[in-house]
């Protein structure tokens, strides 16, 4: 991590990682200049202490619902993905079956196995850390390190907010469990709502495209319609279903407008064959006109000389 990592064979700026994989950051990466690595400690920083005092709510969240300070500890140690932490004691609270649960909050924090994906080829780290760095693989890290523009601005951003994430949120998720009592009710705080609203925060912005914010929508659609009828944690997973239907629908509306684009062409096509029918008809016709002309006009000049014979005789 204490060199400039640079890729020779990329068109762009020196340092700059290639547009397409493996290891490019994404597209133009090489438009955008190195960026200096206090800036990118900056806004690490800032996203790490900002997330990283939710986990007082978890804290708070956890213990009323029923888990001891002991399992509130360990949850966020062991898990750290914190969604998927409050959707497990959301459910437990609201009465759910804790398998229920449990595959409510798997089910939502399997989304960073594909981040790991990503970030695999982007940070390249040594394979004796990357069992370690993939406990920092959550959505905050993998927001501050896709934009990076060189893979050492992307390391630094990956540990900087992973580091600064992980002890703030274990920290405050020890003090809000142990608050928890001085605070009374806890739902009337609403302190639940502060992780989800933080990650909507994060997630926003990353919805550039109209087929991503359709999908999002229906997700939500989904999840608050079937909340009244379902047991706790399973119109999470439901809203899942979210993505699979924009996918269908987008294919059967790409294969209706390209049926649509053949057959606008075939009529095209014949109607273009009937005018070319038409046009040499019309040239036949005049060509048969011009032979008929040709003809009287050869018809008058025998006449014509028929009758100057005729004079010359009767002289």
């Amino acid at each position: 991590m204490a060199e400039q990592t640079t890729f020779p064979e990329s068109t762009g700026t020196p340092g700059a990682l290639p547009a397409g994989p493996p290891g490019g950051p994404g597209p133009a990466a090489e438009e955008r200049p190195d960026k200096p690595d206090a800036a990118v400690v900056r806004d690490a920083l800032g996203v790490g202490v900002a997330v990283g005092l939710s986990g007082f709510a978890f804290g708070v969240t956890s213990a009323g619902s029923g888990l001891s300070l002991l399992q509130t500890c360990v949850l966020s140690l062991l898990v750290f993905t914190g969604a998927s932490q409050f959707a497990l004691v959301g459910a437990l609270a609201a009465g759910g079956n804790p398998y229920t649960a449990a595959a409510g909050a798997f089910f939502l924090g399997i989304r960073n196995a594909f981040y790991g994906l990503r970030l695999s080829q982007l940070l390249d780290l040594p394979r004796a850390v990357r069992p370690f760095a993939a406990h920092w693989v959550i959505d905050e890290s993998t927001a501050v390190t896709l934009p990076q523009p060189t893979r050492r601005a992307a390391r630094i951003g990956f540990t900087v907010t992973g580091l600064t994430l992980y002890v703030l949120w274990n920290l405050t998720t020890l003090v809000g469990a142990l608050g928890a009592e001085a605070l009374g009710d806890t739902d009337a705080w609403g302190l639940d709502a502060a992780s989800p609203a933080v990650f909507l925060a994060l997630l926003a912005p990353m919805l550039r495209s109209t087929v991503e914010r359709v999908t999002a929508a229906l997700a939500v659609v989904l999840a608050l319609t079937l909340l009244p009828v379902l047991p706790a944690g399973v119109p999470v997973l439901l809203s899942a279903l979210a993505a699979p239907v924009v996918l269908f629908l987008m294919g059967r509306a790409k294969g209706s407008s390209g049926g649509a684009g053949a057959g606008g062409d075939q009529g095209r096509g014949d109607s273009g064959g009937h005018g070319n029918r038409e046009s040499r008809g019309a040239d036949e016709d005049r060509e048969d006109y011009g032979a008929d002309e040709d003809r009287r006009t050869d018809e008058d000049r025998g006449n014509v000389a028929e009758r100057k014979k005729r004079g010359e005789r009767s002289v």
